[in-house]
Order: C-alpha cells, then structure tokens, then sequence
C-alpha cells in the first residue's frame, strides 16, 4: 500500500499541486536501496533503547536486506533476543529512506539460504574471505514498512507496507 503525504501543513512555497503529482513506487524504492552498499542499521538493546551501527548491505528484490557481523557484535546479540530492526539509507542530498522490519540470521554455508548469500557477495565480494572468522553470522531484515522522502525534488514523502508472509 502506498500513502501520499498530506499536504495540510506544507509549506505554500512547495504547493500541494506539485507534490501530488510527483510520483514514487516500489520499483523506485528498490532502485534506492540497491543505489546504496552502506546503512545504519538500529536494533533494541537490552534495557529497551535503541542501538545502531553503519554496515554494508545488500538488497533483494523483494527489498529484504542482508548484512553481516560477527555473533559478539551487540547487534546480534540483540537480533537474537528481538528480531524487529529499522534501517536508514541516506542521500544523495536530502533523500532518506526509513525501514522497518523482521531480521532472520541466515545459514553460513550449504545450500539454505545461499541464494541470499550470493546476493551480498555480489555487492561484496571479499564476504566469502569473512567465512574464516569464527564469529561470522549473517542476518536478512525482512520489510514490513518504509518511509521514502525527498526533500530536494520535493517534498516527495511515499510510506510502504508489506503484509508479514
């Protein structure tokens, strides 16, 4: 489902003509993703506040995103405990992209999950080296809703949910 954003309380220099016409979908926000190898990746700690950390991803058609890290990283420690996760894809410019979503870690070798794994070795090749660190886990955040903006074209605002399957 994609919401436009209300122009209520818009600025009248942007005009809410323009924003309305201005268009953005799912294929446009997986160009996005896919145009980034770098995001900032928040998970829940354990006192229950947030804890965040810059990794290299990969993208997925179906705008799953895959990323690794190594098991005494409090990232995974977190996933392991609340699999929920948010990511941020920022710029070029003002454009920004919220995501939330369910992360599920992925199996390190064999033939489960290596479909997932060859997508992140395509954006990052030197992962397969990674496989020699003891510690190595990888983890896939499934999408349950995002919120496109882009303040330069714009304001262009697009949120997007997926149905859990």
């Amino acid at each position: 489902m994609i919401s436009p954003r209300s122009t209520a309380c818009m600025p009248p220099e942007y005009g809410a003509e323009r924003v309305q016409s201005m268009t953005f979908g799912r294929d446009d926000l997986l160009a996005y993703m896919l145009s980034h190898r770098l995001a900032v990746i928040s998970t829940i700690g354990k006192g229950g506040g947030p804890e965040s950390a810059l990794v290299g991803i990969a993208v997925t058609r179906h705008h799953d995103v895959i990323f690794d890290t190594v098991t005494d990283s409090r990232k995974h420690g977190n996933l392991k405990r609340d699999n929920r996760a948010s990511i941020v894809f920022s710029g070029p410019g003002e454009k920004t992209l919220q995501f939330e979503g369910i992360a599920r870690p992925l199996a390190l070798r064999g033939p489960d999950d290596a479909g997932l794994r060859d997508i992140y070795y395509s954006v990052w090749p030197e992962g397969r080296d990674r496989l020699r660190w003891p510690t190595l886990s990888y983890w896939c955040i499934s999408p349950r809703w995002a919120r496109y903006s882009d303040f330069d074209s714009g304001p262009l605002i697009q949120a997007f949910e997926w149905n859990p399957s």
